[in-house]
């Protein structure tokens, strides 16, 4: 069973996880819930997930399927409880990631008058300064990874710090992963740096769909390729259809 790149990103999804112990896990999209999923089948059985509306699941279902093993009840309303105490690990999109680890999902263009409208800042500011955070980017271009942002809506580390022990205490911008490498904001002064490069990646690649400067390691690593236990679980338990390819094509 050959890997593909959408399984990479899985298996590179999943070790962003694989050291929370017993923390709630947020993924917000198709391959974050994969990751998560297959994080908890395979290294963090601890792991607490939950269908994405109100219920802690016992066990990952399949991406098409709802859990039918239900362990806990969590109302919308509690989830702030969660984020407000700090046990819980999201995994969010990112329009736009600056070099300092500033996310946007709100709006491209002037503030006062911007081009596009998004989602709105919604959780993330409260999501980054209370939780440990990681951000999915499924095409990593020039748009996304930028050298500023055009609107702050996940605060990256200097800012945090900027603003106080508040929002710097649990302040923890964990991991970043695109469809080319895995990335961090460990490079100097909290900027980001290069992890590692997903097979058939080189590094010219990810310098060109890179709109900011990045610090590299002195030799870049493989992003490793999912053991076949994982292979197995992603293509016939968690992901029988599919649905993992409309976010990463099969290549």
């Amino acid at each position: 069973m050959t890997p593909t790149r959408a399984d990479v990103c899985a298996a590179a999804i999943a070790d962003a996880f694989v050291d929370d112990g017993e923390l709630f896990a947020s993924p917000m999209g198709l391959l974050p819930t994969l990751g998560v999923r297959l994080c908890r089948l395979t290294q963090n059985p601890d792991l607490v997930i939950s269908d994405g509306e109100s219920l802690f699941l016992a066990s990952p279902p399949p991406l098409s399927a709802r859990g039918d093993v239900v362990e806990g009840w969590i109302p919308f309303r509690r989830v702030f409880d969660v984020v407000a105490n700090g046990k819980r690990h999201v995994m969010m999109g990112a329009s736009q990631v600056d070099r300092h680890g500033n996310q946007n999902i709100s709006a491209i263009g002037d503030f006062s008058r911007p081009t596009r409208q998004l989602l709105g800042s919604r959780g993330a500011p409260g999501n980054t300064v209370n939780n440990r955070t990681s951000y999915w980017v499924p095409k990593h271009s020039p748009r996304v990874f930028v050298e500023q942002v055009d609107v702050v809506s996940g605060v990256g580390p200097q800012r945090a710090q900027a603003a106080g022990p508040a929002a710097s205490r649990y302040h923890d911008i964990h991991r970043i992963v695109s469809d080319l490498a895995v990335l961090d904001i460990r490079g100097p002064d909290d900027t980001l740096r290069l992890l590692s490069l997903h097979p058939g990646v080189t590094l010219d690649d990810v310098r060109a769909a890179t709109g900011c400067d990045l610090t590299l390691p002195d030799s870049v690593p493989e992003t490793r390729l999912p053991t076949a236990e994982e292979l197995v679980l992603i293509n016939e338990v968690l992901d029988p259809h599919g649905l993992r390819f409309k976010e990463v094509p099969d290549r």
